[in-house]
């Protein structure tokens, strides 16, 4: 599934220069991904293209909120997303490239659609592990979890992770699989 939002930039009339274009991508655009963790969302790009003799440069900026679910609750939370990012596109019918950075198309190319590096940009600086600030999460799903309060949850994880560093111990499967590497 595609994005309803027009994406596609058009160079092959563009003269030489500097071009602007701005996207306020929404809840329909992030539809046409399968990730469940990116499915809603509000971000304003602001893409900046410099059109060379042979070969185009990208500029993303970006910044926004995406909407997704708690790690520890589950309960719906929203996430600010912004950043910069370059994108260089060169023309050849024969090179490639493994730099996520540097895309080559064909001579004959006339346009490119933005839409796979915008959904990209925004995927990759969403953190990695989602948690509501302390006290947002939800009271009843903790309830599930522990017994304790959350605050005094996280606490005395942290306090065993501590105690553990400072005497030594370790999981007792880490030790087996460390004999397994010494062999």
């Amino acid at each position: 599934m595609s994005p309803k939002i027009d994406t596609v930039v058009q160079f092959s009339g563009l003269k030489s220069g500097r071009y602007e274009y701005c996207y306020a991508l929404d809840n329909s655009f992030f539809e046409g991904y399968e990730n469940e963790e990116l499915r809603e969302g509000n971000v304003d790009f602001k893409v900046v293209l410099e059109r060379r003799e042979q070969m185009l440069l990208f500029t993303f900026t970006f910044h926004g909120v995406v909407k997704t679910t708690c790690d520890r609750c589950l309960g719906e939370m929203e996430v600010p997303v912004e950043g910069e990012e370059k994108l260089c596109v060169k023309f050849s019918d024969t090179e490639t490239s493994e730099d996520e950075n540097m895309v080559y198309l064909p001579e004959g190319a006339y346009q490119i659609d933005l839409a796979q590096w915008m959904y990209e940009y925004v995927a990759v600086r969403m953190p990695i592990q989602k948690i509501h600030e302390d006290g947002k999460c939800d009271p009843e799903m903790l309830k599930f979890i522990s017994d304790k309060p959350a605050e005094e949850v996280a606490e005395s994880a942290e306090e065993e992770v501590v105690r553990e560093l400072e005497e030594g111990e370790t999981d007792p499967r880490w030790d087996a699989l460390k004999q397994l590497l010494d062999k």
